[in-house]
């Protein structure tokens, strides 16, 4: 599958910025074709590599096929292998050789003969066309309606045998259907029956898994790298709301420096009512399909929150050893990486540095809901509040 991984690449290289537009290039002798709906009849020396929402091919070709999409339908007289992969594959004309495709349906007609092996991996799995080399079948369900002239592997929860089934040489075979399979397709003698256990299958692929040695970078190095990773998406974050909503930024800032203890209420209300919104909008049934919106809003509150809070505090910290009043915005950024940087040490510092953070997210958040509330709930006398604003100095 490698080959054709790589084909698929090529092919959705070439569509370019977006599929909407159907490209179809003639490269080397091979034949690249790639669009939102490819449908294309096909008159080609080389192999072809086709990549598409969905994908329609007839035809024939005297090498290989490689095509990757949803919706995958070859009809083309193939000279070499095929390889498709999609959600749905369909392949209904001889191959000259091996065919391996996979998805979640995948299938090949009675005019589908292979001349090579084939090699079928999805949740339900047909086999309909003649095979001359070797069967195997990893599925879900597998039909099997279409003579195997070599052995068989198949693998499945439950096999189902067509009245053109038939197996001329060894069968492996690992089903939970404890139906046998019936003389006409294969006799006993010729069936190698190994069990079948799904948890099992998947805790030694976990095992395997973690067997593997993962090429890993130095634990110093590898911290450093997200650590830097994350401040320079916070940096970014940072200077596009300082940016574009200086003046809010300032005021919720000013809120988190002047009313510490009434802010981290409002962020502990605040918050509260936000991770709430998940448990009351599964219950009304109707807003299931919302509730993903609500955990996306509940993870950018949260940084939003923190990036805002470590701002605030590490402005008030500078304004107290003589930092300027309204410094620029580089400053701001300069102010903003050295409280990601500070909040990141005392993270080493078990426990004191979870509450830092905790505590900063939660006077973030009480300072956005304030300025929610003040936006939802006039002032009843502005007025007042003109006469008892306090100055604009930190």
């Amino acid at each position: 599958m490698r080959h054709f991984l790589i084909a698929s690449i090529a092919s959705l290289i070439l569509a370019g910025p977006g599929l909407a537009q159907d490209v179809s290039r003639v490269h080397g002798g091979d034949t690249y074709t790639a669009g939102e709906a490819v449908t294309e009849t096909l008159s080609a020396t080389g192999d072809v590599f086709a990549a598409g929402s969905v994908i329609t091919t007839s035809g024939s070709t005297s090498g290989d096929i490689h095509a990757a999409g949803y919706d995958v339908n070859i009809s083309t007289n193939t000279g070499g292998d095929l390889y498709a992969a999609g959600s749905s594959v369909t392949i209904s004309a001889p191959v000259g050789e091996d065919i391996t495709a996979a998805g979640f349906s995948v299938r090949s007609t009675a005019a589908a003969p292979a001349e090579g092996n084939l090699r079928f991996f999805g949740r339900s799995l047909t086999i309909e066309g003649p095979i001359s080399g070797a069967l195997t079948a990893f599925g879900g369900t597998v039909h099997l309606n279409a003579p195997v002239s070599g052995d068989a592997w198949i693998v499945a929860e439950t096999i189902t045998y067509g009245p053109e089934a038939r197996i001329d040489g060894a069968l492996t075979l690992s089903t939970e259907d404890a139906t046998s399979v019936p003389e006409r397709v294969i006799p006993a003698a010729r069936i190698t029956v190994e069990e079948w256990d799904a948890r099992e299958m998947y805790r030694e692929f976990d095992r395997n898994w973690d067997a593997v040695d993962m090429p890993m970078l130095p634990a110093w190095l590898s911290l450093f790298s997200a650590f830097l990773i994350s401040a320079i998406f916070l940096l970014l974050l940072a200077a596009i709301f300082l940016t574009f909503a200086e003046k809010r930024v300032e005021k919720m800032r000013r809120r988190v420096s002047r009313q510490p203890l009434q802010t981290f209420l409002l962020g502990v209300i605040g918050l509260s009512a936000l991770f709430g919104l998940v448990p009351i909008t599964a219950l009304t049934m109707i807003g299931l399909p919302f509730v993903p919106f609500a955990l996306l809003a509940i993870l950018v509150v949260w940084t939003l929150g923190y990036l805002l809070a470590a701002y605030g505090v590490a402005r008030r910290v500078m304004f107290a050893f003589n930092g300027v009043e309204d410094p620029s915005l580089l400053m701001k950024l300069v102010t903003v990486a050295l409280a990601i940087t500070a909040v990141a040490i005392l993270n080493f510092i078990p426990f004191i540095g979870w509450v830092v953070n905790y505590t900063l997210v939660l006077l973030g958040v009480g300072a956005m809901t304030a300025g929610l509330l003040s936006i939802w709930i006039p002032d009843p006398d502005p007025a007042l509040e003109l006469d008892m604003q306090t100055p604009t100095d930190d």
